[in-house]
Order: C-alpha cells, then sequence, then structure tokens
C-alpha cells in the first residue's frame, strides 16, 4: 500500500527499542515524523 506524501500516516503500533508498545498516534500534534521502513533481508 502506498501513502501520497504530506498526509496523515494510519495509527499502528510496533514496539520500541525497549519492547514497550508505542503508537504513531502518540506523536500527533506534538511534532512532525519521518517514518522510513527498511525491508529485512533473509
Amino acid at each position: 500500500m502506498r501513502i501520497a506524501m504530506n498526509t496523515p500516516a494510519p495509527d499502528f503500533e510496533l514496539p520500541d527499542f525497549e519492547g514497550r508498545p508505542f503508537r504513531l498516534s502518540q506523536l500527533r500534534g506534538i511534532r512532525k515524523v519521518l517514518i522510513v521502513f527498511n525491508r529485512g533481508f533473509t
């Protein structure tokens, strides 16, 4: 799925570096966020 630039991203939850759940919506309205997904290789 592609999302156009400058459009709100859908909310999602992932573990942070310490394993705690983090939701994108926690940053909404506080600051701008750049999201980069790197695909892993096996």
